[in-house]
């Protein structure tokens, strides 16, 4: 963020929020705000943030279509989506998904790779790209997911 941009920090939780604001204050950081919200519900009005970065928090929601729609509106035309997150092999059932995401840590489940694609194609999203980093477990992968709000929202 530049001098004259503007970071937002959200989380649903008065700790995080509170931990945010005293490592904000030992920085020195300025340009950020920190809000009180779900990612299902961003307190931000649309259109008006340039980066939405999420870091293994997506699957941590139970309505990730809400979380990618929700991502679409606050952001701007050509806005981009940076995504740390844990995917699932396509091949993995929902039975297997469940375990091996009880042992990763996702409480809500682990999408797969077409799942997370057409989710973030399904909300508007466009040139969504799928990096697997490493695996996690077996047919689990740490992945970094980015994806571009169209410059112009299609017609309807």
């Amino acid at each position: 963020v530049g001098p004259t941009g503007r970071a937002y920090g959200l989380d649903m939780t008065d700790e995080m929020l509170q931990l945010a604001l005293a490592n904000a204050a030992k920085a020195g950081a300025t340009n950020v705000e920190f809000l009180k919200g779900t990612i299902e519900a961003i307190p931000l009005p649309a259109g008006t943030i340039d980066v939405v970065i999420s870091n293994c928090v997506i699957n941590l929601s139970t309505d990730k279509a809400a979380v990618f729609a929700e991502t679409f509106r606050v952001l701007t035309p050509n806005g981009r989506i940076g995504v740390s997150d844990v995917v699932a092999d396509d091949a993995l059932s929902p039975a297997q998904r469940a375990e091996r995401g009880d042992y990763v840590g996702c409480i809500a489940g682990a999408l797969s790779f077409t799942e997370y694609r057409e989710g973030l194609e399904a909300a508007g999203f466009v040139n969504v790209e799928i990096t697997p980093t490493h695996p996690v477990a077996d047919g689990m992968h740490s992945a970094i997911i980015r994806a571009t709000k169209p410059r112009t929202e299609p017609q309807a």
